[in-house]
């Protein structure tokens, strides 16, 4: 066998585990190509791969979604976004993911202070977007605003466009590995939302490199100050330390803001 039907054999192996079998294969292709490199083992590699992506991904989420009962229920919703049914729904469905979860005891004040100095959002691309794609009800969406988001999960990009269409908003989901990918269509806002810390497990480099190449307006960045298990290990002056690095050679603007369980900062790159 070469070395390419390997590493699709060993990427099947790695695909073939419930929780993984949604993830972009591409990503997964290029972790078994480097740990191929290292002289592992099939099943060494197969457990080395699924540890990695259980820390990048599938740890935020503690149990598969069941996206069919979801999408029955999102049918029987209203189709406006703002109806107290809608929020009702999109706020016990961001419960389902970690990083959504712990931003909803805050999650209005937080959307209303990051992008103050944004004002209406004509159009949105989130990176790494989970289930955060359901906060758009808590957004200021301009009417003709286009939403585009970027995750890794096959199942959950079908439901996020299956969201989006049933509530109107002109907006898509993609199956996209930013490690491999990078944006290169304008927006007026990119999202990084608790992304950079999981994407530098994958590249150390990558972090600099997307915030350079962006074609945005504005990005909002945040980080985690506590880990999934609780435990804080000093993140907050950690991640601080860390984005002051990443840009401190930059001639852009940056807010800012302190939340219980989030560090997060909005920059202004240029443009309107």
């Amino acid at each position: 066998m070469n070395e390419e039907g390997y590493v699709e054999e060993v990427s099947r192996q790695v695909l073939s585990h419930p929780r993984y079998q949604h993830l972009e294969p591409g990503l997964v292709r290029a972790l078994v190509r480097q740990e191929l490199r290292k002289g592992r083992s099939p099943r060494e590699i197969v457990k080395t791969v699924r540890s990695k992506l259980h820390q990048v991904a599938a740890s935020y989420l503690e149990r598969p979604i069941d996206y069919s009962a979801w999408l029955e229920r999102l049918r029987t919703l209203p189709r406006d976004r703002q109806h107290p049914q809608v929020k009702a729904f999109c706020l016990e469905m961001m419960r389902l993911h970690a990083s959504t979860r712990e931003r909803l005891p805050y999650l209005e004040p937080f959307y209303q202070q990051v992008l103050a100095p944004v004002g209406q959002i004509h159009s949105l691309l989130d990176l790494a977007s989970g289930l955060n794609p359901l906060a758009t009800p808590w957004l200021p969406l301009a009417p003709d605003a286009q939403v585009v988001a970027w995750e890794i999960f096959a199942d959950m990009v079908d439901f996020l466009n299956h969201f989006f269409t049933h509530l109107g908003i002109r907006g898509r989901a993609e199956q996209r590995d930013l490690s491999m990918t990078l944006p290169e269509q304008p927006f007026q806002v990119v999202f990084l939302l608790k992304t950079l810390p999981c994407l530098e497990q994958l590249d150390k480099t990558l972090s600099r490199r997307l915030l350079e190449s962006i074609p945005a307006d504005y990005l909002l960045v945040s980080f985690p100050t506590y880990s999934l298990g609780g435990r804080r290990k000093g993140m907050r002056v950690n991640y601080a330390q860390r984005f002051e690095q990443l840009v401190a050679d930059k001639p852009w603007s940056v807010w800012r803001f302190d939340f219980p369980t989030e560090l997060a900062f909005l920059v202004r790159k240029g443009g309107r």
